[in-house]
């Protein structure tokens, strides 16, 4: 089986394990079980520390499922591509809420929520069009997406609509601000000596 079958399968198992246990307390083997696969398809592929790295990037991919209208806005974009990925979370609330509380709650997982923020924010802005190298230096416009993820992804995990009304109004709050701090910044490089050329963000 190739690498990434691997571990989508291990993930999807370890999710469905987490609805009614703790993440910290799930082993490789009993992940192994349920994913139908003997322990040693694991063996130098992935191991429980490299699950917990890759599931971020299972939800990320959520993002590229839609299809991108260049025509809407640059905020638009970005709020119809991060929605989908609420969308694949709100799939495996359960388990995956396990996983937070375990990410939150230790040091390995707050190193993985910071990097996976960063990662999240980067494949968004790709999704929605806007990761060329131009306009705002990307490592302040991939902080802010982060930080606007992060935001919304809080009210995710206290929403309580079907419709994920919540999420939903937070993110779009969350982007206006953003989009007005990035207007502020635009307006900035416009003055004499600015480095960066105006994208229009």
């Amino acid at each position: 089986m190739e690498r990434d079958t691997i571990i989508q399968a291990g993930l999807e198992a370890a999710l469905k394990l987490a609805e009614t246990r703790p993440w910290g307390e799930l082993t490789l083997a009993e992940i192994a079980r349920e994913s139908g696969q003997s322990l040693d398809m694991f063996h130098g592929i992935a191991d429980r520390a490299a699950l917990n790295g890759c599931l971020d990037g299972m939800l990320d991919k959520a993002m590229s499922e839609g299809s991108l209208d260049p025509g809407e806005t640059p905020r638009t974009r970005l709020f119809d591509v991060i929605m989908l990925r609420f969308e694949a979370m709100e799939q495996v609330r359960d388990g995956l809420l396990s996983f937070l509380r375990w990410r939150d709650g230790s040091l390995d997982g707050l190193a993985i929520r910071v990097r996976a923020r960063l990662d999240t924010a980067s494949w968004a802005l790709a999704c929605a069009g806007l990761d060329a190298d131009q306009g705002p230096p990307r490592q302040l416009e991939r902080a802010g997406l982060a930080w606007v993820y992060g935001r919304a992804e809080a009210a995710w995990r206290s929403e309580t609509s079907s419709d994920l009304s919540r999420t939903m109004s937070v993110l779009d709050g969350e982007l206006v601000k953003a989009s007005r701090r990035m207007s502020w910044l635009n307006r900035m490089r416009r003055r004499p000596g600015a480095q960066y050329p105006d994208t229009g963000r």
